[in-house]
């Protein structure tokens, strides 16, 4: 390694790598706050930070993240990383920490949607070199020995207080025991990587694969000879030779993403000592802080000061030491009074209790994670801190069914508040077994969600957080999570008490603190109005379900089969030669070789040609095969995951369709359907439209009622930005595409063409979510010039929209967030980011989330509205499903002319804005028809 004083040297952390390896290697005995926040990977990072610097003095730093958008390699292999576990929430929590950390060592972040960290660090080591920096790319992955050269070398941080490792071109060679670099590639590409799912050749393991590049030299030259090898090896070889050419492409590092970042902006500076200093004492790091700022550096005041901005209004401020809190302290353990009942008597004595109370907190004990199918174990409840009560269910259907009833006048009192952790399960399980709970409810998981959208929402962590307090975990009872995992009913009743007793009470305990909490920061509106009545709403939803028409998903299965077919015959005569169409690697061959539908063909990540959707829509007038090739994808992709799919689905207890909705699945407030997910079916193409067909009324006396919002973002945006020439588009009721077509084209608006509409239609969206000129001219496929002018002459036609956005980009700027008209909040790290890339992402987010945010709001508003509606008049109608911005509905046939009055009454009126909330309805013997 060269060691000249002068010289140029570039530091590349592989960000995500390092905060996983940090985290786990202290999994056994973790880092906690006094407040219950886990720093483990913070921790794990800043001492590696601080030995890179101290050791290698590097002249320029940054550091390159992976994102959660889809990249290349899922395109080309849609189970690239499929089988990854979710992120560990207690580290998915500390990645803004390690933001503010970077932040504070002044060291660039990078993010790049659709391109990985190695890709990334790969193309600014490939382009340092020429530019005469010495590059040590910071990681743990072997991926990385790809990329050595003389110049580049890999800094491998050391294990237990082993010293880091150095990994050059030399150390690379010794141990593949090949003679090139590039030769490590085949070497990948043969074996596979199970942590990514790549799948290599079965059968191919490290020895065996260095063993064939040495004989061979090459991987191409491998199947060029696979003649020279015998028996299973070369069937295996020969079989597979396609999947290896694929395996070869994911493991193979980018060195060419494009970017407009230059190393000299990654120029080391000293760390902001204000910034660090303040961090390390909020993450209670007292020795490094000592170590960083000498013996007078303290965190105590930090951490005093966190337990009282946590525990507002005097809630166990008892249960600290004044000076300091107590890391692993349970909190009043031996003054917990748990009882467990198992008599009549003593259940009456407890029900009396409830219903003298005006609120109460209860959980429930069941056989299995789906409130649909799972039997009650038991009842826990709480009023009173400290104290809670279990309730043992017995085994036998008609017994625990009695006991359930006996607290069915406690559920069902609409004048005692209820209190819980994800209520939607407890509710839902009571639901399915006859009871309905009413009065006002307080979920600590979705006020928590909503308080502190990107930490962990976990009893477990709430109870830490807020409380000091180590609950006892399931996983002490049944063992850990896996298939092997054991069942609650198997666990005796007197380890089942205490732990649904402190279920009961500690989430008692927490709304306590909680419920202050939630005005002071803001978002009582969000909690309150929005997304704690959503439960009950969600919850009957969810039970009603929709019936499916079996037998027309069997006819239009057999339909497509057929068309596939005839697609796939035109599809072959046009290439000449039958290949696999779901290959994109041989899909791109024979497009651009082959056919040559394309001179310079965009390429992916990889290095393979791009035959992702929107490059073949984009190409789809040069040659007539490409349109086939759509449709062809479309057709299958309809079958697999829809048409063959939606029956599995049929509860075999009611017959119908009973999808799950999550509340809070994205950050804008937007809600996810799963099992089956009906938020994709596919409504633009007339194929995807007939899968509606097969939704169908519960029986004759019913029909499908569909009722949806027009246009509700643009009409958000205009009620936000306040622009009068919006706002008068909506309010005269004219159509606003139309409207914009005008403005930007310079003609009236009768003179509008269809052509235009289409393309101010893609501006006004596109504006939303922040459209650059670029982005603009590759959606519509027009020249820079018109893509440049639409953009200006839509914000000199609309200049309060520019307003707008430029105003909530810098609230942004200044508080780390933005907010929906309710209150939900969107927290973006990288507001203020050096890397421009990365502040422009945030800056899209920052403009765009208010108005998707708001929009997801005013729906839900609209479910619980219409739903109280639907309830308070006595309807028959009811409401099955939401996709986007449509509520679906059972409709009565009696009440046509009453309760689609009611329902769009309900819709229209459920948020105050500007402009009209306008809704269309209609209905039909099926959603299609209903749809229109």
């Amino acid at each position: 390694m060269p060691q000249d004083s002068m010289l140029k040297k570039l530091v590349l952390l592989d960000s995500m790598a390092l905060i996983y390896r940090a985290h786990f290697a202290l999994i056994r005995s973790p880092r906690f706050t006094s407040g219950g926040m886990c720093t483990s990977a913070v921790f794990g990072m800043a001492n590696t930070v601080l030995d890179i610097i101290n050791r290698e003095k590097p002249t320029h730093i940054a550091a390159a993240f992976d994102t959660s958008e889809p990249t290349a390699r899922h395109e080309a292999f849609p189970d690239y990383k499929a089988q990854r576990d979710a992120m560990p929430e207690d580290l998915s929590i500390q990645i803004p920490w390690v933001d503010r950390l970077l932040e504070a060592f002044r060291i660039p972040v990078i993010r790049m949607p659709g391109y990985e960290a190695d890709d990334i660090i790969g193309t600014l080591a490939h382009q340092a070199d020429p530019q005469g920096f010495f590059t040590l790319m910071v990681t743990p992955d072997k991926d990385y020995e790809q990329l050595v050269n003389e110049n580049t070398y890999i800094w491998k941080p050391g294990r237990q207080g082993n010293e880091a490792e150095l990994i050059g071109v030399r150390e690379v060679l010794a141990k593949w025991e090949v003679e090139r670099i590039d030769q490590v590639i085949d070497i990948f590409g043969l074996m596979g990587d199970s942590s990514d799912n790549i799948p290599g050749v079965p059968g191919i393991g490290p020895k065996t694969a260095v063993k064939l590049i040495q004989q061979f030299g090459s991987l191409e030259n491998l199947f060029a000879n696979t003649s020279q090898l015998k028996g299973k090896q070369r069937e295996s070889l020969e079989q597979f030779a396609e999947q290896a050419r694929l395996s070869k492409s994911l493991v193979t590092i980018q060195r060419n993403v494009p970017h407009q970042l230059e190393i000299d902006s990654f120029a080391y500076q000293t760390w902001d000592e204000v910034k660090l200093k303040q961090l390390l004492g909020e993450l209670e790091f007292d020795t490094l802080g000592k170590r960083l700022f000498g013996s007078s550096f303290s965190s105590s005041a930090a951490r005093v000061n966190t337990a009282k901005k946590k525990r507002e209004n005097e809630i166990q401020a008892s249960l600290f030491d004044d000076e300091e809190l107590a890391e692993e302290t349970k909190l009043d353990v031996v003054n917990q009074n748990y009882v467990i009942l198992q008599t009549k008597d003593q259940r009456a004595e407890l029900l009396s209790k409830l219903l003298a109370s005006t609120e109460f907190c209860f959980d429930t004990e069941t056989t299995g994670r789906d409130p649909r199918t799972a039997l009650p174990l038991g009842l826990a409840f709480s009023f009173e801190s400290k104290k809670a009560y279990y309730v043992v269910c017995p085994t036998e259907t008609d017994q625990f069914a009695t006991v359930l009833n006996e607290f069915r006048p406690a559920f069902e009192n609409a004048a005692i508040a209820k209190i819980g952790h994800n209520l939607k399960y407890d509710i839902t399980l009571l639901k399915w077994h006859g009871i309905e709970v009413k009065g006002k409810l307080f979920d600590t998981m979705l006020a928590h969600m909503m308080k502190e959208p990107e930490m962990e929402h976990g009893l477990n962590y709430l109870a830490k957080l807020y409380l000091n307090y180590n609950t006892i975990k399931i996983e002490e009872l049944i063992g850990p999570k896996g298939p092997t995992q054991g069942n609650m009913a198997d666990v005796p009743i007197e380890k089942v008490g205490p732990y649904a007793c402190e279920d009961a009470d500690i989430t008692l305990q927490v709304a306590g603190v909680m419920k202050p909490d939630v005005v002071a920061q803001g978002v009582e509106r969000v909690c309150y109005d929005v997304e704690f009545p959503l439960v009950d709403v969600l919850v009957d939803m969810e039970y009603e379900g929709i019936r499916l028409d079996h037998r027309a998903l069997e006819a239009f299965s057999k339909k497509l089969d057929v068309e596939i077919e005839a697609l796939q015959t035109k599809i072959y005569e046009a290439a000449g030669h039958k290949f696999n169409i779901d290959s994109p690697k041989q899909l791109g061959v024979v497009l651009y070789e082959e056919l040559q539908v394309e001179g310079k063909p965009k390429k992916t990540a990889t290095g393979q040609y791009s035959t992702r959707e929107s490059e073949l829509e984009r190409l789809s007038s040069r040659n007539p095969v490409i349109a086939d090739i759509l449709e062809y994808r479309n057709a299958t992709k309809l079958k697999r995951t829809y048409v063959d799919q939606l029956p599995t689905y049929t509860n075999p207890r009611t017959g119908r369709l009973h999808t799950v909705y999550s509340q809070a699945w994205t950050a804008t407030g937007r809600m996810q359907s799963i099992n089956p997910n009906l938020q994709t079916i596919p409504i633009r193409k007339e194929r995807g439209r007939e899968i509606r067909a097969a939704f169908v009324p519960r029986d004759e006396n019913y029909l499908i009622l569909s009722v949806d919002y027009s246009q509700i973002e643009l009409r958000v945006m205009a009620d936000l930005s306040g622009d009068e020439a919006m706002l008068e588009a909506f309010q005269q009721k004219i159509d606003i595409h139309s409207v914009t077509a005008s403005k930007v084209y310079g003609v009236p608006v009768g003179l509008v063409t269809r052509e235009m509409r289409s393309k101010a239609k893609m501006v006004n969206f596109g504006i939303i979510y922040g459209i650059s000129a670029f982005g603009l001219q590759q959606r519509l496929n027009i020249p820079k010039s018109e893509a440049f002018g639409l953009i200006n002459n839509y914000f000199a036609e609309y200049p309060k929209v520019r307003q707008y956005i430029d105003s909530t980009i810098q609230f942004a700027r200044d508080n780390g967030f933005v907010q929906t008209q309710t209150g939900r909040k969107r927290y973006l790290r990288d507001i203020n980011s050096k890397s421009r890339t990365v502040a422009q992402a945030a800056e899209r987010l920052a403009m765009n989330s208010p108005i998707q945010g708001t929009a997801a709001d005013i729906l839900k508003l609209a479910m619980v509205k219409v739903h109280q509606a639907l309830r308070s008049g006595g309807f028959k109608t009811k409401m099955l499903l939401t996709v986007h911005d449509e509520i679906v509905f059972d409709l009565h046939k009696t009440e046509i002319e009453t309760a689609i009055p009611a329902i769009c009454e309900a819709m229209s009126t459920a948020f105050p804005m500007s402009v009209p909330l306008d809704v269309e309805a209609g209905y039909g013997v099926n959603w299609l028809e209903a749809h229109g």
